[in-house]
């Protein structure tokens, strides 16, 4: 049993090794320079902070390369390598980080307007990223906030 524990143990360690090196491989002939990669990188907080490009509840990567007018293969790449996120996961940060600035600021909100706001269209997928970030649904979140003020 020992041997077996030790054995699970060591080759989830290998994992994240194994992942970088999938990771490279994949990206081995994109070309990708460092300096581009700082440019994109910047491109994109500035597409998410200032543009708030995750209000558009039909974003996809494809638009979001033609936003910042980037290839959409180098874009992914940065999110991928130097960001650690994927489109879909850095979407719903963003999302769900104006979620809960808006149910604290604006308490006469419906959770529901919240949603649609920041650019979901599922009732599910919100309250799934939510509590994925927070723990806690978005009710109970703005509950827990007007308890803490």
């Amino acid at each position: 049993m020992r041997k077996l524990i030790q054995h699970f143990f060591s080759a989830h360690k290998a994992q994240p090794e194994e992942h970088k090196d999938v990771l490279e491989s994949k990206y081995v002939k994109s070309g990708l320079t460092l300096q581009e990669a700082t440019e994109i990188r910047q491109k994109i907080q500035e597409a998410f902070e200032n543009d708030k490009v995750y209000k558009n509840n039909a974003i996809g990567l494809n638009d979001l390369s033609q936003h910042i007018s980037k290839d959409r293969y180098k874009v992914s790449q940065v999110l991928n390598e130097y960001l650690a996120k994927n489109f879909y996961s850095l979407l719903n940060h963003y999302r769900v980080k104006e979620a809960k600035d808006l149910l604290i600021s604006q308490p006469f909100l419906s959770v529901k307007a919240v949603m649609y706001e920041v650019g979901f269209n599922s009732k599910t997928s919100f309250y799934s990223a939510f509590k994925k970030d927070t723990g806690l649904s978005p009710n109970d979140f703005r509950s827990m906030a007007v308890y803490a003020s």
